[in-house]
């Protein structure tokens, strides 16, 4: 429980840092506050990436649950991204970054299934 709780505190830290990184209290910030939260947002990361790296699973259902987890974030991730690039093509100002991170979520979960059959 306590591991749970730590990643679920982290990953709120995260999305906090991006929610600043998105300015929604239209304020401008000045250059050292900005870097201040793109730092604290690498940092955050980094720290979420690590409990997701040594995360082990010691039972079926908790695998199960892991399983559940990923296609989740994945289908999530796509979505958005794939709304994303709808709505900006039909504005004529397509950023570059929605496509590349969709491709690159796209061949992550390709070169994941290849690992998964040749590891497992």
């Amino acid at each position: 429980m306590k591991t749970i709780l730590s990643e679920v505190f982290v990953s709120l830290v995260l999305v906090i840092f991006l929610i600043l990184l998105l300015n929604p209290f239209s304020l401008l910030m000045p250059s050292p506050m900005e870097m201040i939260i793109i730092l604290g947002f690498a940092l955050a990361f980094i720290i979420f990436v690590g409990f997701f790296w040594k995360e082990k699973v010691a039972d079926e259902r908790e695998s199960l649950h892991r399983y559940i987890a990923g296609r989740i974030a994945y289908f999530t991730g796509v979505t958005l991204l794939t709304v994303g690039i709808i709505i900006q093509s039909l504005q004529h100002s397509l950023d570059k970054w929605l496509v590349i991170s969709l491709t690159g979520m796209v061949i992550g979960k390709i070169i994941g299934l290849f690992y998964g059959r040749f590891k497992h």
